[in-house]
């Protein structure tokens, strides 16, 4: 299926057209129908001789209305831009050409109506007044057909042209993330929540599990039934009208302008910086604004950057990523003041003083179809699927960005990565030279001393700066043998060790040697003495020496027997035994007795 807006002035006999190409009523309410009068949104749709499915957005014309227009025309990708050949171009006309233009709508027709009340020569004259206020858009080389819904003639050589532009439209992405503008919302009784929108990208079936970004929060919904054209369906692909029966939420919790999302896969944000891609200069416009995109219409705030650029602080959070297409509207004179382009869709905080200069400065570089690089300098570590969410992900290879590291799920700027490392180097040297027996900088001082956005970025950067990091510390390889001070008393420890391997000194005798518990770990963590409990110590050696001697005994052994084996005391022999106990090498059978494992 393909879905066709309309567009063009109050009275241009829009609503007459959609209903004679479809023999549906597009006027929904009995107002409309009654004053002749298009307020709001209508749709129908119908089979063209091509046997192609085409479903119409009908607008109101009337500047009221406007924004009811945007609404419609935002989510379609191709216009029916209807002209009345008897009245010829109007203000109103010149509005939706501008939203056209500012939506960056590039395929459609021209139709001139009304052609039974005009002249051959009239109908010449209003086309090529319609042609030449159409330049510069996409609908400037447009086929145009002259009709009349009352008489009929010219709707067959309509429905042809429709059928060539549509052959044209390039085909949407069937897979990917969905993102559904709602713009109708009501209740069905034995239903319930039933919205309807067009689906532009994606693909929606029963079941699936939306997120609803709505006026006020986001909350999840399920799909519990779908409809096109008032045909029931498992599944729709793009593009298409879609009713959707949602399950968990009510009607009156939903309003035209929420989008219906996939989960996870979409950001939402209230400040845009924006490219001017029609209209007035941003120097010239209004700070107060209304800004138009899919089927929402939201207050904002402009802060231009130039006459071309300019930062938007919206009323509310919406999904929005690179490249989507705005309408600036003025909220008090009902017009369209030009279009834009979302440049950066998460920019950072103006917080100091240059910060709104150098992000001028970064925006007015940026290349339309993104800066991946850019992005990540700025912000110089982001991960991927936030890339992919702000719609800079489109297939290319980091591998062949120069400047780019990619760290597990984090893409950081190489710049900042060199930063870290040489930043922790310095660290952990300064804190080496300071203190020897210092078991290095620990994990959590690191990463805080970085301000790491993730503390799984740390092994990456330890790496690079070619440290080394164990038990929760980073430091210089080798430094951990280096003693400094304390190499003499632990020199001395090991020589009387070495010949008596079970007399460890009392704890009066380390302190003589100015060998405290700090200094006893850093012997430990060098692998120079081992540590028991009770402040017993040993050379690492003394296990293995103890079990030669335990293995020689009759098994099992007491701990007497063990203590006299040993030539030591009860104060070490049991700490000894215990840590045997624990590395499996003996086994406690009772209070008394153990045996060596074999």
């Amino acid at each position: 299926m393909h879905v066709i807006a309309t567009a063009g002035h109050v009275d241009s006999g829009k609503s007459t057209l959609v209903r004679a190409l479809t023999g549906m009523e597009p006027d929904r309410w009995e107002e409309e129908r009654r004053r002749g009068l298009t307020i709001d949104l209508g749709y129908a749709w119908t089979t063209l001789p091509s046997g192609q499915d085409v479903a119409f957005v009908d607008v109101p014309g009337h500047e009221r209305f406007l924004g009811n227009m945007l609404a419609g025309i935002g989510p379609a990708p191709v216009v029916c831009f209807v002209v009345a050949a008897d009245e010829g171009w109007q203000a109103q006309s010149s509005d939706h050409r501008d939203a056209v233009l500012a939506l960056g709508i590039e395929q459609g027709v021209v139709v001139l109506s009304r052609a039974d009340r005009a002249s051959g020569q009239r109908l010449a004259d209003v086309l090529a007044r319609t042609r030449a206020e159409l330049a510069g858009t996409g609908l400037q080389a447009a086929p145009s057909v002259a009709v009349s819904a009352i008489e009929g003639t010219g709707l067959t050589e309509l429905r042809s042209a429709l059928d060539d532009v549509l052959a044209r439209v390039t085909a949407p992405a069937t897979t990917g993330r969905v993102r559904l503008w709602v713009d109708r919302s009501f209740t069905i009784t034995g239903s319930g929540t039933v919205v309807t929108g067009t689906l532009a990208a994606g693909t929606l079936a029963r079941g699936d599990r939306m997120e609803l970004v709505g006026h006020d929060n986001s909350r999840p919904v399920v799909i519990r039934g779908l409809q096109s054209c008032d045909t029931a369906r498992d599944s729709v692909e793009p593009v298409s009208r879609v009713a959707l029966n949602l399950r968990d939420v009510a009607a009156a919790e939903i309003r035209r302008g929420d989008a219906l999302v996939t989960p996870e896969a979409w950001p939402t944000t209230g400040v845009v910086g924006i490219q001017r891609t029609s209209g007035v200069a941003y120097t010239d416009v209004p700070e107060q604004l209304m800004v138009h995109v899919g089927t929402a219409s939201v207050p904002a705030r402009l802060r231009p950057f130039g006459a071309d650029h300019a930062r938007l602080v919206l009323d509310r959070r919406l999904p929005l990523v690179l490249g989507d297409r705005l309408v600036l509207r003025d909220p008090g004179r009902r017009s369209v003041l030009g279009g834009a382009r979302i440049l950066d869709a998460d920019p950072p905080a103006l917080l100091r003083r240059g910060d709104g200069a150098n992000w001028a400065q970064r925006l007015a570089g940026m290349d339309p179809a993104g800066d991946l690089l850019g992005e990540v300098a700025a912000r110089g570590a982001v991960q991927a699927d936030h890339l992919g969410r702000l719609g800079l992900l489109s297939g290319q290879d980091p591998a062949q960005l120069p400047g780019l590291r990619v760290l597990g799920n984090w893409w950081v700027h190489a710049p900042v990565l060199e930063a870290w490392q040489q930043r922790l180097l310095a660290a952990v040297e300064e804190l080496q030279q300071r203190d020897p027996l210092a078991p290095g900088l620990s994990m959590g001082a690191a990463v805080g001393l970085l301000a790491l956005p993730d503390e799984r970025l740390l092994p990456h950067v330890v790496d690079g700066a070619q440290l080394e990091a164990d038990g929760g510390h980073i430091r210089v390889p080798g430094s951990r043998d280096n003693l400094g001070p304390i190499e003499p008393a632990i020199a001395g420890l090991e020589h009387r060790l070495t010949a008596h391997p079970f007399q460890a000194p009392e704890a009066d005798e380390l302190t003589k040697l100015g060998l405290g518990s700090r200094e006893l770990a850093a012997a430990e963590r060098a692998g120079r003495v081992l540590r028991l409990r009770d402040g017993v110590v040993l050379l690492p050696t003394a296990p293995a020496l103890a079990m030669r001697a335990l293995a020689a005994l009759d098994q099992p052994f007491t701990t007497s027997q063990a203590r006299q084996a040993l030539d030591t005391t009860r104060r070490i022999a049991i700490p000894l035994l215990e840590h045997l106990d624990s590395r499996g090498w003996t086994q406690r059978l009772d209070a008394g007795h153990r045996t060596v494992v074999r």
